[in-house]
């Protein structure tokens, strides 16, 4: 099949903002939180208060058929000159390929917006090429870990407040990818914020997320980078005092990632300059590849693959892959014990 037009979120919401509609949106992917914003600026900013009651219609995908969404999206608008039509749970949706019919002479008088989460479209259906033809299809993924922190900062930076790199770390280990959760955590500081002081801090993390400022997985990767055993021995003990603070499951991902990425750093042809390692590495900025500048310095290539293979087998016992008994918390301690010595 033909390759679908390159669609993004913020492209989407600069034509919406600008009062460009097309007459279909199918909204679908894994992350609910981008089909979620989309759909409700197109529910709350298409038509003016006073033209919804007539002309803003709301599916659920399990109550409704594709000929009744046809129907509906055939109407023409009451006083008004276009009708709003969302269908939520889009997925749920039997013979969804009935839509195609409507798609080939769409209403432009119509928005109609498809949610589907949770899964995409089959992209070899005759129907997606045919939405892609006539209006936007776009795919909403999970951002990365690695995308979470300039995520954080976009948005702060979007509600008139400011974050530090290290405060950003702790919230992205913390929370996760779970955008919705996040930018609800996000809108917790905003609020506890002092109006003269719009600034995101560690200690405030503390306060308002209740992320020790000092004990968190960006401190011990900190000192495991710095091969500081004495912090990493603290954090350890409490994390281990602490079960609710931290748990294997989310520091292996971030350990995994950083002596990964840190092996990749021995391979770059200009290993010495910070510049060339961020680049190499696909980093933000420079000052993103200081930790790696500081890993090459403290580790060995190969004691970086032996940490590496430690790490995967822990992984596997944490499972419970050949391990009878050990709890999660030891296998944590013996693996950060490997690290350092």
């Amino acid at each position: 099949m033909a390759e679908l037009k390159t669609v993004t979120y913020d492209g989407i919401m600069r034509d919406l903002k600008a009062r460009k509609y097309a007459p279909i949106y199918y909204l679908m992917g894994d992350e609910p939180y981008y089909i979620d914003k989309i759909a409700d600026y197109i529910a709350e900013n298409v038509l003016a208060d006073e033209e919804k009651d007539f002309n803003q219609t709301v599916f659920f995908g399990s109550d409704v058929t594709a000929a009744q969404i046809v129907d509906a999206a055939k109407r023409y608008p009451m006083m008004s000159e276009r009708q709003v039509v969302i269908v939520k749970e889009a997925q749920n949706i039997r013979n969804l390929d009935a839509l195609d019919a409507y798609l080939r002479n769409p209403l432009t008088s119509t928005v109609l917006v498809m949610c589907h989460k949770n899964g995409v479209l089959d992209k070899r259906k005759k129907i997606v090429s045919s939405i892609d033809k006539v209006g936007i299809i776009f795919e909403s993924r999970k951002l990365r870990e690695r995308d979470l922190p300039p995520f954080i900062e976009t948005y702060l930076r979007g509600r008139g407040a400011s974050i530090d790199p290290k405060s950003q770390q702790i919230i992205a280990d913390s929370i996760g990818t779970d955008l919705l959760r996040l930018v609800s955590e996000l809108e917790k500081l905003l609020i506890a914020m002092p109006e003269n002081d719009r600034r995101v801090t560690p200690a405030l993390v503390e306060q308002q997320i209740g992320v020790s400022k000092d004990f968190n997985s960006f401190e011990l990767r900190d000192a495991i980078v710095n091969r500081n055993i004495f912090k990493a021995n603290q954090i350890m003990k409490y994390f281990d005092e602490n079960p609710k603070a931290g748990s294997i499951y989310g520091f292996l991902p971030m350990l995994f990632n950083y002596f990964q990425n840190l092996l990749i750093a021995y391979y770059c042809p200009q290993k010495n300059s910070p510049e060339q390692v961020a680049k190499w590495l696909d980093l933000r900025n420079p000052w993103a590849a200081k930790d790696y500048m500081t890993g090459m310095r403290n580790y060995t290539g190969m004691k970086v693959m032996q940490i590496i293979s430690r790490i995967r087998e822990t992984d596997a016992k944490s499972k419970g892959l050949d391990n009878p008994n050990t709890p999660a918390g030891e296998l944590m301690k013996e693996l950060i014990f490997f690290i350092l010595h």
